[in-house]
């Protein structure tokens, strides 16, 4: 097997969390995802919930808006600030490159979305995956993820369109551009099988 990294993206509720823990369990390959978070919360000196709350969004005019302000405050009244202060999906996409970019470098993982797909396109040595389910499918298997009472199809067209709005707004990648990808797989109800059929296409010498 030549591939030392596979990225994992896909559309929320199709599956692909699972898939890239068993692919990287079944590799002895590390995982990047919830660790991700804590590594990007590390680096920026803030708290991993405000980490989680960019995870995958884009960011907005009155973000910087409220930065500029609060950066023009502080310096005329000689003011502390926190890192909390200047944190957006700017700076968390800078430093995820960073982190994506210094994982590759070791090898040996599997690193699920944030812009991986787009970051190491043109490695050879990284196998891109995106995973996709139809609509209902993807309901069910949020109905036991999510809060009780959660619109779910509401939910992820919300996820669905940040997501491909941070893609283009960091990486200038279209989400759904399919020469991002090696694979992109319909999934079914047994996601273990999904993960096989990845594991093959990631073996040159079948």
């Amino acid at each position: 097997m030549k591939y030392r990294v596979l990225t994992v993206s896909g559309e929320l509720g199709s599956g692909g969390i699972r898939i890239a823990k068993v692919v990287a369990d079944r590799l002895g390959w590390r995982l990047l995802d919830e660790e991700l978070i804590h590594s990007i919360a590390r680096a920026a000196h803030v708290d991993t919930k405000v980490v989680a709350g960019y995870d995958e969004r884009p960011d907005s005019w009155l973000r910087h808006f409220h930065e500029e302000a609060v950066r023009g405050v502080a310096t005329l009244g000689n003011l502390p600030v926190c890192d909390e202060d200047f944190f957006d999906a700017r700076e968390m996409a800078d430093i995820t490159q960073r982190i994506i970019e210094e994982a590759h470098q070791k090898g040996n993982c599997v690193i699920v979305g944030r812009g991986s797909q787009c970051l190491l396109h043109a490695k050879a040595d990284t196998f891109h995956l995106f995973v996709y389910a139809p609509l209902k499918e993807r309901i069910e298997r949020l109905k036991t993820m999510l809060e009780p009472g959660a619109n779910i199809p509401e939910r992820i067209h919300l996820v669905e369109e940040q997501r491909a709005k941070f893609l283009r707004q960091h990486f200038g990648c279209g989400r759904m551009d399919p020469h991002l990808y090696d694979l992109m797989l319909r999934t079914h109800e047994n996601l273990d099988a999904a993960a096989d059929i990845v594991l093959y296409a990631m073996n040159e010498e079948h």
